[in-house]
């Protein structure tokens, strides 16, 4: 007596795959903040800190003078650090220096140029940065996460064309993995007293998504 025959069901064999998607935005910036510094050298630390009060006070008070709200202007930093010269392969001590940084947050992106030179005809020197930022990124990322989530279902059609192998569209796994918001920079200077405008150009800020997606083959 022979034993009984079994038959095995086969069942079809799955494979995955994961793709990364990327998607981009590029959005208006509303709102800005200029980084403005008084620095004042003396060989007397009391004298360079009491000069350099009543040069930001001015800054301060002229800056105001363009409607610019009190709220909207922040002390960033203030430091004072001795200053040497080296003569002779020797170090000699020159003075004091102070730095006293406001940032000034503006949302009238047309008055930034105007920003700069009035706080320069009043006394600051030193402008170390200047960044455009939205103040609510949140609408135009969902949109960047729209363009990453169909980049990677492009990826991932045309890899199993190229397989030759069927695929299923609706992903089985997303992974949100970033948001990126790059603010524009602009490079810091040193300014003299000047008779004219200075242009400062917006641009636009680029606003990134990135997605991993998973599917089934």
């Amino acid at each position: 007596m022979y034993p009984p025959q079994f038959k095995f069901q086969s069942f079809p064999v799955t494979s995955e795959m994961t793709v990364t998607g990327n998607g981009e935005i590029v959005a208006p910036p509303d709102y800005a903040q200029i980084l403005i510094e008084v620095r004042t050298e003396r060989k007397d630390v009391t004298v360079a800190q009491q000069e350099n009060a009543l040069i930001m006070s001015r800054v301060i008070e002229s800056l105001m003078a363009l409607n610019i709200p009190r709220e909207a202007i922040q002390t960033s930093s203030y430091s004072i650090s001795p200053v040497y010269d080296y003569m002779d392969g020797r170090q000699v001590f020159r003075g004091y220096e102070v730095q006293n940084a406001i940032t000034v947050k503006i949302t009238d992106l047309s008055q930034a140029g105007t920003v700069i030179d009035t706080a320069i005809q009043n006394g600051a020197n030193h402008v170390s940065a200047i960044q455009f930022k939205i103040e609510s990124s949140d609408a135009y990322y969902q949109q960047a996460l729209n363009l990453a989530l169909v980049n990677a279902l492009a990826k991932a059609k045309s890899m199993a064309e190229t397989m030759q192998v069927p695929i299923q569209l609706i992903p089985i796994e997303i992974i949100e993995e970033s948001q990126h918001v790059t603010p524009v920079p602009y490079k810091s200077a040193q300014y003299a007293t000047q008779e004219f405008t200075t242009p400062i150009e917006q641009g636009t800020i680029p606003i990134q998504a990135s997605v991993r997606v998973k599917f089934r083959f």
